[in-house]
């Protein structure tokens, strides 16, 4: 609201005056300049980068997004629509921001239309007072001081400006790291498998890299009609997909090829740009995808079988969704065996649980196998030193371009894990700001804050629980609600870990014996990590409408009260769409008990909710 009421007094004063002289040549300017100052900025605005913005502007900090496309989301915006992946596993599965966009989405936009996702996304961003964003600006230099980065310069294609960004903290979330410009080091391609010892690496030493894809989006329909490639597409037959498809003989890995039916298809193996430079030859591989992809589908809707009888091409994806380019050097390289082991360790920031997925270079054009999964224990910890570079000191960096060897980031590169990465840069960089230090200076004397934010802020952390307030430790309970002081946040092995609440005078009550100074209190209600529909579908046109999750609350209220007095409400939220809620009183309250009343569900039954802290 604050930002609209600020458009409206500037239309009041633009209204206000008097019309300015026609422009010319003469008395106008065609390119203009503009300097930005903010703590952190924020380069790519994918998940990663998202999160990243987000998170580090609810800490204290003020931030400067700056996103080269029109949307943000990065490959999971509708300009391309990849899968969000993430843990295999539901009780692993990635809360954080990345989960309260997922439920803005199911609220404000239930038939999953993508381009109302990309809003969803850009919701979460706008509303955030300490971000000024800048969509359609790319980075293209960077200003140094010394060993430090200064500022970066970038372009506004629609405002015909030249931004010089100046900043305390700077994070690459772009996926190809043009923050290298800082002289930062980096890789590209395959490491030789005896530098780790990666065993899976079935090749390397060389500049190769995974590819990019274009993906296809089908609609279901009752009627029949052929379809016609362009004429410049590749037109293909039965020849070029006859090769034989064996299983693995090792147990558990996945060896994957072309898949030329509909069902369930998100076409990611219309691949390629391996061989190449996936930045430098980024307009020759779109193309040659576009050719694949049209040439593809042809081949499957005209199929003499009718494999594609009752479909149609619905949406083909203009921008290809990158993989891998370049990757930063950090104090640690994530690499084959650390994901193998579990990653256990002591700065651990962020997790994973998508296999070991090892693309073949040679992607589409390959006939056989196209890509091998290695299953990856769910889930393995990542650590904070791949999160910033070894030798410029202010330079953070979350996504595909983390720290990791080719085959570390073949399982690091999803979505839902780049997005805990941004949101574990974003903290860090905060952290960072409020000490005036660098990632190094917190990895060295903070990385405890750092982990317990990050908990405290709903991101699970492998190996370790979050630690509860002391005020809810010390609070006398019913012993059914002892589950709410255990710290885990999720049903997890098992276990359960919640506690119901019914709806109406029914509450959830702690009390002390002496009256508490209390200042709020933090909520995590079950959003159902069961139901994996969050992530958007693979058919664009359907009327098939999704529902938040039934066991979340919709609203509720606090109540507090001091002995032999009446209870107080002290806050009644409104219409309730997160996981994870935050409440801070206007002023502390002194109480000696402290309950939550739900008084509706979003199915009507009782909530479900995963914790209750007072602080």
């Amino acid at each position: 609201m604050k930002r609209l009421l600020l458009s409206l007094a500037a239309l009041a004063v633009a209204l206000s005056l008097p019309a300015q002289e026609m422009r010319t040549e003469k008395n106008s300017t065609v390119k203009y300049t503009a300097e930005l100052e903010g703590d952190f900025v924020v380069v790519g605005g994918g998940l990663a980068g998202v999160c990243a913005a987000v998170s580090a502007a609810r800490h204290g900090a003020k931030v400067i997004l700056v996103q080269d496309r029109p949307v943000l989301g990065g490959n999971a915006s509708s300009e391309i629509r990849m899968g969000i992946c993430g843990a295999k596993t539901s009780q692993d599965y990635e809360a954080g921001i990345l989960e309260e966009m997922q439920l803005r989405n199911f609220r404000y936009n239930p038939l999953q239309r993508y381009t109302l996702w990309d809003d969803a996304i850009y919701s979460t961003v706008v509303m955030e007072p300490n971000i000024k964003l800048l969509l359609n600006t790319s980075v293209h230099d960077v200003v140094m001081d010394g060993e430090r980065i200064a500022a970066v310069k970038a372009w506004n294609i629609n405002a015909y400006t030249e931004y010089t960004i100046k900043g305390k903290m700077f994070a690459d979330c772009s996926g190809d790291g043009i923050l290298r410009l800082s002289g930062a080091e980096y890789r590209r391609g395959r490491e030789n498998p005896k530098e780790f010892g990666e065993t899976f690496l079935q090749t390397g030493g060389d500049d190769h890299t995974m590819g990019n894809s274009i993906l296809l989006q089908l609609r279901k329909t009752t009627e029949d009609h052929p379809f016609t490639a362009p004429e410049w597409a590749y037109h293909f037959t039965d020849d070029d997909f006859n090769y034989d498809t064996p299983k693995s003989t090792i147990k558990g890995v996945k060896l994957n090829y072309k898949r030329l039916t509909p069902n369930d298809n998100n076409f990611w193996w219309i691949e390629f740009g391996g061989l190449f430079d996936t930045i430098g030859d980024a307009n020759d591989i779109q193309y040659e995808l576009k050719r694949i992809a049209y040439g593809v589908w042809e081949y499957m809707k005209n199929h003499p079988d009718g494999r594609c009888k009752n479909y149609d091409l619905d949406w083909i994806g203009s921008l290809p969704g990158k993989r891998e380019s370049t990757r930063y050097v950090g104090p640690h390289i994530l690499n084959q065996h650390d994901v193998m082991s579990g990653g256990h360790f002591e700065d651990v920031v962020a997790y994973g649980g998508w296999a070991l997925d090892d693309h073949d270079p040679e992607a589409f054009h390959k006939k056989g196998i196209i890509s091998r999964e290695y299953p990856a224990p769910i889930p393995f910890g990542i650590p904070f030193d791949c999160l910033y570079s070894i030798n410029v000191p202010n330079l953070m960096f979350a996504g595909r371009d983390i720290s990791a060897t080719h085959m570390g980031l073949s399982s690091t590169r999803v979505m839902a894990t780049c997005a805990l990465l941004g949101q574990a840069v974003g903290t860090g960089a905060a952290l960072a700001l409020k000490y005036g230090t660098t990632p190094a200076g917190i990895r060295k004397d903070h990385i405890a804050e750092l982990q317990d934010t990050l908990e405290d802020d709903d991101c699970m952390l492998p190996f370790r629980w979050r630690k509860v307030s002391p005020l809810t430790l010390l609070a006398k309970t019913a012993p059914a609600n002892e589950p709410l002081r255990n710290g885990i946040d999720r049903s997890y092995d098992g276990e359960d870990n919640g506690v119901l609440v019914p709806v109406g005078d029914t509450s959830m009550e702690y009390s002390w014996k002496k009256p508490q100074t209390i200042s709020g209190v933090r909520l995590v209600f079950d959003s159902d990590f069961i139901y994996r529909g969050k992530r958007m579908r693979k058919l664009e046109a359907t009327t098939e409408r999704v529902e938040m999750p039934k066991k979340m609350a919709k609203t509720f209220r606090i109540e507090t009260k001091l002995k032999k007095g009446d209870w107080q409400t002290v806050y009644t939220s409104g219409e309730n769409i997160k996981r994870l809620v935050k409440v801070d009183f206007p002023e502390p309250v002194k109480a000696d008990a402290v309950r939550l009343v739900v008084t509706s569900t979003w199915g009507g039954g009782d909530a479900h909710v995963f914790a209750f802290d007072v602080k």
